[in-house]
Order: C-alpha cells, then structure tokens, then sequence
C-alpha cells in the first residue's frame, strides 16, 4: 500500500488512542492460565494482538472478541492443551517470547513457536538460555537464537537469576515460566523496563514482590489460585507519541491524546520531548486497571538538541524513531546512544531511521548504539520505504506533515501491526 503526505496547515484535535499494545498482550495471556472469565475492553485489535489470541485459542483457551472487547475464559494454570500445529505469532515478538516463558512449564506439552521472516531473524537465545538455566526444553534453528522455537514443557525449579539487559519481554517470560515453577524466582540486574507483567500478576493475586531492582516470585500452591481481571486497557504511549512529536514540530498544532498510560517505565518519551523544550500538559490523571492514565496536550514548541541515553532508554525504546525525527527540527544537536537494542527490532531501526532521515535532508550519523542528529534542517518531500516496520511507517507520515513537498510512503500498511486506525486519525487532524 502506498500513501503520499502532504503538510496541512494546521493540526487540531482530541485523540481517543488503540489500547496498549503491551498490556493487550498480558491481559490475554495471563487471563488464559487465570480461573474464570475476564472482560478486557479498548483491547488492541492489532495485528501482533490477534496473534496472540489465536496462539492462546490453539492452546484450548477459550476467547471471544467483538470489535474492541475480549472474553477470556481461563481453566487455570495447567489448563492448556498441546496445539495440534504450529503456533505462529506473526510479527510478534511479544507474543513468542512470552508464549515460550509460559510453554515451558506446562510439563509433557510440546510446542513450536514461529513466526513471520522478519519475526524469525530476531534473536532468540536472549530468554531460552534463562528458561534453560529454570529447567526448561527449548531449542531452535543457530543454536536456539533464532525461530522456530521448539519447546517441550519440563519441570522448572526457581532461583535467582541476573538479567543482563533491560528488556520486558525477557523479564515476563521467566515470570510467566516462574509460575509452574516448584521453588521462588528472585530476579535481579536490569528489571528497568517496563513493569505490566508485575502489576497485573499482583492484581490477579499472585505472590509476586518487588523491592527496588529485586522481584521475586513464589509460584502458587494450587492450579486455580490465579484470579481472572477484567479491565479497561489504556491508551498506548508507542502510539500517543507520534501525536506529541506532531504537535511539537508543526507550527500551529494543539494535540490531545486522552486515556494515556502513563506508567513511570513507558513515559520516557514525553521526558525526552520536555527536554527538548517542547509544550505539554497532563490532566485528568488517574488509575485504571491498576495502570496511572491521564490526558496529554501538546502544543507547537521550539524545540533543543538533547542527549537520550542510559536509563532512560529502556523507558522510550519504541519511541526513538519519532524521537529521532523530532530532533531534525530541533536547534542543536541530539546524540541517542546506549540504544543498541534498536538492532534487533522489526528492522535494524539505527539503520534505517538513518536512512530514511537522510533522505529527507537531515544530517544524520548513525553509531553502533544511537545515532548524532545534527537538527534545524527543513525536511524535504521523498519517496521512503516502512521496510515493513509500523514504527518506521508512521514516522514517515508524521515527517510528511512538516516537510516541504511530498512524501511517498510505500509499506503504509505497516500500521495495522500496532494501530490500525492510525491513516483515519491522520486525515482527522490536519486543516
């Protein structure tokens, strides 16, 4: 699909945002090994999402879905059933990863988990050399660095483990396989990223505690000891964020984005843009689905090169390309390092978000962790690629609406992996 930008003048408008893809995920797989029904509503009807529910249906699990409602009818932790196929998650990588944490415990069940191409080129050993040091039975092709995986559900005993990089995906899967373990899970090292998997593990009454950069885990005594939870998901911030860059960069813009997670791991890129000088305000904040939300506005803003790296990293990953984009409008220079996670994405993102920026006239360097944005060039129209990659596709788009003349976006529909409303939203706002 192809579709071509051109720069409105002016952006308005209040945002009602897709359901966070992260907790969309867990709400549906944790809920499968809960007992009972739970109700998940403003759930993300993605694409990497329904391949999680149809992974967890051709598991025995029961779930329905209407438009942006899912029921899921969870028969308890040891309630799933070998697949009769193989379970294929698409382009998630969310949806393999913790599918596996889950697998390997289920003693006696065997599993393959692939993928899509760009799925099956991600690295993999990242969890199965955890899972193993558990106990678990995992391989796959290049030495189980790479899908297919093959899982074969063991008998887990728990420990202690140190995680070596911050990754939520890593995190959950050992918490996940933790639960059918027979002794407690401590985890320790790099537990900085985002933390869902633990707030909704504790709101569905698992003895799960969190001391600083300390989690431990004690799996439950009984198979129904997991209570289902129903919630509302809130917004996505990956999402919002192409909205607040909108606003910053454009020159008559006034964006609200309503419903926004704004749990503390995922809201590093609303602090990055406030170091770069950008205009935003957060109202009506409170609590759902045990999850801080709130309204975000942003305004048109003169933004300032900055440095994004460390800590902060983990906490805006998903973000940096847009991020990147926002630093091309800004005066100054912005170095992004520490990020070398980008790598390993949908696409190799230091790559290609180089590439593409490049194109539109920004001066750009890319390093091995991040890149060096040398800002304040007016972007021009071009011709660009989403290689596949949602992110990519969308920061294309919001490039489109501040550069001059047009940009042709091929792979526009890209989106549908995490928003697929997001062309509709798009054509909304502009004036």
């Amino acid at each position: 699909m192809i579709h071509t930008i051109t720069a409105p003048r002016r952006l308005r408008g209040v945002i009602s945002l897709p359901g966070d893809k992260s907790i969309s995920h867990r709400a549906v797989l944790l809920n499968a090994v809960a007992t009972g029904e739970a109700t998940v509503t403003n759930f993300l009807a993605g694409a990497d999402c329904l391949s999680t529910i149809a992974c967890v249906q051709a598991l025995g699990v029961h779930v329905e879905r209407h438009a942006d409602t899912v029921r899921v009818y969870g028969a308890g932790l040891r309630s799933l059933r070998e697949p009769v196929d193989v379970l294929n998650c698409g382009n998630s990588g969310t949806t393999l990863r913790l599918l596996a944490g889950m697998l390997a415990g289920q003693e006696g069940l065997f599993a393959v988990l692939t993928g899509d191409a760009s799925l099956r080129s991600r690295p993999q050993r990242r969890i199965v050399v955890p899972l193993r040091a558990l106990g678990a039975s995992l391989d796959g092709r290049d030495q189980g660095d790479r899908a297919p995986l093959a899982v074969r559900g063991a008998r887990l005993h728990g420990g202690a483990y140190e995680l070596p990089i911050a990754s939520a995906q890593v995190k959950s899967a050992l918490l996940l396989a933790a639960l059918f373990g027979d002794g407690s899970l401590t985890l320790t090292g790099r537990t900085d990223g985002r933390d869902h998997t633990e707030r909704m593990l504790a709101a569905m009454g698992s003895a799960i505690i969190v001391d600083g950069p300390t989690i431990r885990l004690t799996p439950p005594d009984r198979p129904d000891t997991l209570q289902p939870l129903s919630l509302r998901v809130p917004g996505d911030p990956s999402s919002a964020a192409f909205w607040w860059v909108a606003a910053a960069i454009h020159p008559d813009a006034e964006l609200t984005t309503t419903g926004v997670c704004l749990n503390p791991t995922r809201t590093g890129a609303l602090d990055a843009l406030r170091a770069m000088g950008a205009q935003i305000e957060v109202t009506n904040q409170r609590t759902e689905g045990g999850e801080p939300v709130g309204d975000v506005t942003v305004r048109s803003s003169q933004l300032h090169g900055t440095v994004i790296e460390g800590a902060l990293i983990p906490r805006l990953i998903d973000e940096l390309p847009v991020l990147a984009l926002a630093a091309t409008c800004a005066g100054g220079e912005t170095i992004i390092r520490d990020a070398q996670e980008l790598r390993v994405k949908e696409t190799d993102r230091i790559a290609t978000v180089a590439a593409g920026l490049s194109a539109l006239g920004a001066a750009v360097e890319p390093t091995e962790d991040g890149m060096i944005i040398a800002g304040g060039d007016n972007l021009r129209g071009a011709t660009l690629d989403s290689h596949g990659d949602h992110r990519l596709a969308m920061t294309w788009a919001i490039a489109g609406l501040v550069a001059t003349g047009e940009i042709t976006l091929h792979g526009a529909e890209a989106v549908e992996v995490s928003y697929p409303e997001f062309w509709h939203v798009l054509r909304q706002i502009g004036e």
